[in-house]
């Protein structure tokens, strides 16, 4: 019976129960996975090898940051793309049509996660049913392998969850191939089982996985890693879109059940809370910061720091004491993400990919390369982000921006304004640490310091009308950024793709940052106090509306960026105030998280995404020239890279041909179930 088991999960690969013209079935893969199981499981290298097989299924259409190709729900409305040969324009994109009906590349982007998660559902299965200690495993490195295929497991239903909603869960031990068809098939599970099952594989996960990874084994998960998924899964159920909704009513598997939840259960934010207390309490993760500078001029690679505006108390205090004295806040965060930290050498991140792909034309490296000016730089200039984005960036006090009494005009010198060249509209002016890593707004300065040619090297860049980088007076290409906002975020100071030296980014899929905002989160939202069990129960955590809570886990956040805490503000004390401090929260996520594939899931967790992806998209207007530069500036619908909003966006759909394959398996709200 176990030789079935075995054969009816190499059929179910990529959880097809029966794939018809599939690359996945063919007859050196049945041989490959026949072999003598306890000749693999004995030797180390064939087992790691095992186990490397489940770890790609991660990459590729599992990437979550990167270039469009591999990760449309990087994309949401903060950033835009407008280069062809993405397999999906944006405004289909933007529009939802990408479901099964549409085939081709669009129907392949949202169908192949589906099946590459599945694949590695099953090669983390088959894994933990027979990797065993032997000669060449220790009993230590047998529970770490193991360890990490709980994790892995987990990990691809946690995306899974995400991108489709209630999946199917598969019975970890196989089934047997030779059962009625009725028997093979599978419904979907509800979002709270699904939850629950994730949770658990990271409990299997973190009892077994060590604390901490050498250098050389950085990107392999750690008992935190397990549970900051375990955490980030307990808070998606407990967020509006899934707890509580009826909204989604209709969506039910074969036999009617309700796969979301119709009950609203506070319980769910308290067992979140608790969840990223759990990581908290390790007391392995800190946010990261760099070093003040005292040194480097005013541009170049690495600027001398500037300070924010003085506060009494940050101002004065220096990182470890709680404040900003000694740290420089655009260094701390941009080196976060343009390769100047090695996974090891980052305390603030939890779990990574490592360097996503670097010979891959998809991931970070690549959205970098999409980011960068095509003159000076030889990037492609094709992915910026939207205005309102741009506005969501608060003034360096920590208020929030006003366009309506924002300062007009332009620079007069590089350095009028900190961060600040010469000709640079002054709406950008005096704006936080985060706006000008992440922003390369027109007259933005790109050192590019590796260039050879010192003509590439330190320059200003300008989306004018007729400009090298703006709109072309005559072109039949796309590089060019329909908001005239580009992003700056991901790119190294140094490099440059002309000339010069690449540089490998870090994927940051889970930082310690999201963890801090996730806790605040979950106990703005209780109204009574919850006794939860630790994860290893070793102790049972009393949680509710700490304010002081909520307070020390944002305060770590907004000092990194150089703001004070938001009742610091001058805009009441939202700690008192649910409403108000859940406003606070989601506008620090969108601005912390940019690019970082959380947008996209938050607003439709939240239940914001009808409102918020349904606006037009603003920008500046790229069809007016350098001449009669003040009216760039003004902010403009940009036709070419519009949305709406509809239900069946909140979850992706199901392939037609899985549909096909399993009679029991229920197409997500608003898509055709092709029945």
């Amino acid at each position: 019976m176990k030789k079935k088991y075995i054969l009816l999960s190499i059929i179910i690969s990529l959880g097809a129960f029966f794939q018809s013209c599939s690359d996945y079935l063919n007859v050196e893969r049945y041989f490959n996975d026949r072999q003598d199981l306890e000749r693999i499981f004995n030797s180390r290298d064939y087992t790691e090898q095992w186990l490397a097989n489940a770890y790609y299924q991660l990459l590729s259409f599992n990437l979550e940051i990167g270039h469009v190709r591999f990760t449309l729900t990087n994309y949401s409305d903060d950033m835009i793309f407008t280069e062809g040969g993405a397999g999906i324009s944006y405004s289909n994109y933007k529009f939802g049509q990408y479901g099964p009906q549409y085939g081709g590349n669009a129907g392949a982007l949202v169908s192949r996660p589906w099946d590459q998660s599945y694949e590695g559902i099953r090669q983390a299965s088959i894994f933990l049913q027979h990797v065993h200690p032997g000669p060449e495993i220790t009993e230590e490195m047998y529970k770490d392998l193991k360890g990490q295929a709980y994790f892995i497991r987990g990990y691809l239903y946690w995306l899974l969850l995400r991108k489709y909603g209630p999946v199917p869960i598969l019975p970890d031990e196989g089934i047997d191939y030779e059962a009625p068809y009725s028997e093979l098939a599978y419904p979907r599970n509800t979002y709270d089982e699904c939850v629950e099952y994730i949770s658990e594989q990271m409990l299997l996960a973190a009892e077994l996985l060590e604390s901490n990874r050498s250098t050389r084994d950085a990107s392999r998960p750690t008992k935190g890693a397990a549970l900051a998924v375990r955490a980030k899964a307990y808070l998606y159920g407990a967020s509006p879109l899934m707890n509580g909704n009826p909204e989604m009513a209709s969506f039910v598997d074969d036999q009617g059940r309700q796969l979301i939840s119709q009950e609203y259960d506070e319980e769910k934010w308290a067992k979140a809370a608790a969840a990223a207390l759990d990581v908290i309490k390790l007391g392995k993760y800190e946010i990261y910061v760099a070093p003040k500078r005292s040194t480097g001029g005013l541009w170049g690679a690495y600027p001398k720091t500037i300070d924010p505006p003085y506060h009494p108390v940050y101002s004065e205090k220096t990182w470890k004491e709680g404040g900003w004295k000694d740290i420089d806040p655009l260094d701390s965060y941009r080196a976060l993400f343009n390769g100047d930290l090695y996974v090891s050498e980052n305390p603030e991140l939890i779990f990574s990919r490592g360097d996503n792909q670097l010979n891959d034309e998809y991931g970070i490296t690549s959205m970098s390369r999409h980011q960068m000016p095509v003159d000076k730089a030889g990037g492609w200039n094709c992915h910026g982000i939207t205005g309102k984005q741009a506005d969501a960036y608060a003034m360096n006090d920590g208020k929030l921006f006003d366009r309506s009494t924002s300062i007009q005009g332009f620079t007069q010198y590089d350095g009028e304004y900190p961060y600040l060249r010469k000709d640079v509209w002054l709406e950008y002016a005096n704006r936080e640490p985060r706006f000008y890593a992440s922003v390369a707004f027109s007259g933005a300065h790109w050192a590019c310091t590796s260039a050879r040619d010192a003509n590439n090297r330190d320059f200003q860049t300008f989306y004018y009308y007729g400009e090298n980088d703006g709109r072309k007076i005559v072109s039949t290409d796309d590089r060019w950024i329909p908001t005239g906002i580009g992003m700056m975020k991901y790119v190294n100071p140094k490099e440059s793709y002309k000339d010069g030296t690449v540089y490998p980014k870090v994927d940051p899929a889970i930082r310690y940052a999201d963890i801090l905002l996730m806790y605040a989160e979950a106990l703005n939202e209780l109204t009574t106090t919850y006794q939860i069990a630790s994860w290893d129960g070793s102790e049972t955590h009393a949680i509710s509306r700490d304010v002081a809570a909520m307070k020390a886990a944002v305060l770590p956040v907004r000092l990194r960026a150089g703001l004070p805490n938001f009742d610091e503000i001058g805009i009441g004390d939202p700690y008192n105030n649910p409403d108000e401090l859940r406003k606070e929260i989601k506008r620090e996520r969108q601005i912390e998280f940019l690019g970082e594939n959380q947008r996209y899931y938050d607003l439709r967790r939240w239940k914001d995404a009808p409102e918020e992806e349904s606006q037009m998209i603003y920008g500046c207007n790229t069809t007016v020239p350098k001449e009669y530069r003040e009216f760039f500036y003004e902010q403009v619908v940009v036709p070419s890279v519009q949305t709406s909003w509809s239900m069946k966006k909140y979850f992706w759909p199901v392939a037609y041909e899985e549909l096909k394959r399993n009679a029991r398996l229920t197409q997500a709200p608003g898509w055709p179930s092709f029945d």
